[in-house]
C-alpha cells in the first residue's frame, strides 16, 4: 500500500526534524517521497495536524490468551485495542515480572494473527520462577530454581524478547542475587532490565538502590517502573536526584511514568500488606473496586477483607498519589511516558485508554512541555531504550508506523467511571503502512505483528 501524507508538522525526534513536510509510505516502510507525481493508495491532508512516529508504550499488560490459543481481541474491551486507539503502534508486555503466556510464544501467536499493535515482550522473573517450580512468592528461590529460570528467561530473550522485567515488589521473597543471576541473560545479550521496585513511598529509596546496585553490576540498559505509584508521595525531587547520582554510573538509567494520581494493582498483591494504610496515609476508602459485585464502590474495612481473601485478583483503583509529585517527575530528561494499562475483560484504569492524549493535553497544551519533547518521550527515547532500531522514527527504511493528531483538539475521554471511551483528536494511526483508526475508529485489527529485539 502506498500513503502520501501531505501539509502536516512532521515531528520525528531521533533525526531532530520538526517541520512542514510530506511522508511518504510505501510496503508498509517509510520511502523516500517521489519528487514528480505519485499515484498513491491514499493521499491524507494533514493541514494543522501533527506528523509523527507512532507512540511507543514501554510499560502495558498484554491481554491473555484464550483457551482456542488466541489472544483476546475484544475490540472495545481488549487493552491493544485500547492501545491503538490512543495512538500506540507498538505496546511492550511482559511488565512487573508477569506474562499471560510464554511472551516468545506470544509474539509467535501475534505474528500468525496479527493484532490492534506491534507486540514486544518482557520476559517476566515472577512468570518463569514459578515455571521453573518456585510457586511460593514469599519463600527464596532454590540454586536449582534460579538456574532453571535464569535459562528459560535467556531462551525467551534469543526468541526476540525485549529485556528482563521483574516485579520485586510482587515477589518478596528474592535477594539481589536472584535478581542478577537470573538476569544473566540479559548481561550477555545487552537488554534492558526493567523492575517494579520492592517498595515506594518512604521506603522508595532503599528500594531503588537494590535495583540500581544490582543494575551496575548486570551494566545493562535499566528501567525503573512507574515512578509516579513509586515516589509520588512528596519524594519524587530526592527519587529523581537519586536516579541522577546512578546515571552518572550507568547513563542508560531510565524511568517511566503514567499522567495519573491513582495506581491501579489487584486488592491480593504485596501492595495491600498489612502496613499499607500507614504507608499513604490513608484510609479504606482510598481504594475503588474495579471489577466483581462491587464494581465502582470504595472499600470499607469489611468489603476489602472479603474481596482481598475471596477474589484476591480483583483490580483496585488506590486514590493515594500527589499529582504534583507525578508532574515532577515529567521534569526529568530520563524520565520516559508509559501507561501501565492494564485491563480485565474491559475493567481497570483508564490510562489503559488515556494516557497518551492525556499526557499530551496535560503537559503539552499545560505549558510544561514542548510538543518535541513531549513526542520523544513517547516515541524515541523508548525505542532506543529497547533497541526497536525501526521503531520510534521516521528514517527512510523504518517502520511505516505513524500517528497524525489535531494538537488542539487531542483530549483522552476515559474516566475512573468509564474506562474503555477512546481519546478525540487523533486522525489517523497507521501500523506498518497500513490504516489501522481513523477518526477513532479501529478500521483493521490486524496490522500489527511481533517487534522482536535480536
Amino acid at each position: 500500500m502506498k500513503i502520501l501524507i501531505q501539509n502536516g508538522l512532521l515531528i520525528d525526534p531521533e533525526n531532530l526534524v520538526c517541520s512542514k513536510r510530506s511522508l511518504y509510505l510505501e510496503n508498509g516502510k517509510v520511502a523516500p517521497v517521489p519528487e514528480s507525481e505519485v499515484k498513491a493508495d491514499l493521499v491524507i491532508d494533514a493541514k494543522n495536524k501533527i506528523v509523527c512516529p507512532g507512540f511507543i508504550d514501554i510499560h502495558m499488560h498484554e491481554d491473555p490468551i484464550g483457551p482456542d490459543g488466541k489472544l483476546y481481541s475484544d475490540e472495545e474491551k481488549a487493552i491493544l485495542a485500547c492501545m491503538v486507539r490512543m495512538g500506540v503502534t507498538t505496546a511492550v508486555g511482559g511488565n512487573c515480572g508477569e506474562n499471560s503466556y510464554h511472551p516468545a510464544e506470544y509474539m509467535d501467536i501475534a505474528d500468525r494473527d496479527g493484532t490492534y499493535t506491534n507486540i514486544a515482550m518482557l520476559a517476566g522473573h515472577q512468570y518463569f520462577r514459578r515455571l521453573s517450580g518456585c510457586a511460593d512468592d514469599y519463600a527464596s528461590a532454590a540454586p536449582e530454581q534460579i538456574k532453571a529460570c535464569a535459562a528459560a528467561m535467556e531462551d525467551a530473550l534469543t526468541r526476540g524478547c525485549a529485556g528482563i522485567s521483574y516485579g520485586i515488589r510482587y515477589v518478596p521473597g528474592m535477594d539481589s542475587k536472584e535478581l542478577t543471576e537470573t538476569a544473566a541473560g540479559a548481561k550477555k545479550q545487552g537488554k534492558m532490565v526493567a523492575a517494579h521496585i520492592r517498595d515506594d513511598a518512604s521506603a522508595v529509596f532503599s528500594a531503588a538502590r537494590e535495583f540500581l546496585d544490582a543494575g551496575l553490576t548486570l551494566d545493562v540498559p535499566l528501567q525503573v517502573s512507574h515512578i509516579g505509584s513509586m515516589a509520588g508521595f512528596g519524594q519524587m525531587g530526592d527519587f529523581l536526584s537519586l536516579i541522577d547520582d546512578y546515571r552518572m554510573k550507568n547513563p542508560r538509567i531510565f524511568c517511566d511514568c503514567y499522567p495519573y494520581d491513582a495506581f491501579s494493582t489487584a486488592l491480593g498483591s504485596a501492595t495491600y500488606n498489612d502496613g499499607w494504610l500507614r504507608r499513604y496515609n490513608c484510609s479504606y476508602d482510598a481504594v475503588e473496586l474495579a471489577e466483581g459485585k462491587y464494581k465502582g464502590q470504595r472499600c470499607t474495612k469489611e468489603i476489602f477483607d472479603e474481596v482481598r481473601r475471596d477474589k484476591p485478583q480483583c483490580k483496585t483503583i488506590c486514590y493515594v498519589m500527589e499529582q504534583s509529585q507525578v508532574d515532577l517527575a515529567y521534569t526529568h530528561p530520563a524520565v520516559i511516558m508509559g501507561s501501565d494499562g492494564l485491563m480485565s475483560a474491559g475493567a481497570g484504569h483508564p490510562r489503559a485508554s488515556g494516557a497518551f492524549p492525556r499526557f499530551i493535553r496535560r503537559y503539552v497544551k499545560g505549558g510544561k512541555l514542548s510538543m518535541f519533547d513531549a513526542i520523544n518521550r513517547i516515541t524515541a527515547m523508548p525505542a532506543k531504550q529497547l533497541g526497536l532500531k525501526n521503531k520510534g522514527n521516521l528514517s527512510i527504511g523504518s517502520d511505516g508506523d505513524v500517528v497524525i493528531f489535531d494538537p488542539e483538539t487531542i483530549e483522552e475521554r476515559s474516566s475512573f467511571d468509564s474506562p474503555l471511551i477512546a481519546p478525540v483528536g487523533i486522525d489517523y494511526v497507521i501500523v506498518n503502512g497500513t490504516p489501522a483508526v481513523k477518526d477513532g475508529k479501529i478500521i483493521n485489527g490486524r496490522a500489527g505483528k511481533s517487534a522482536r529485539v535480536y
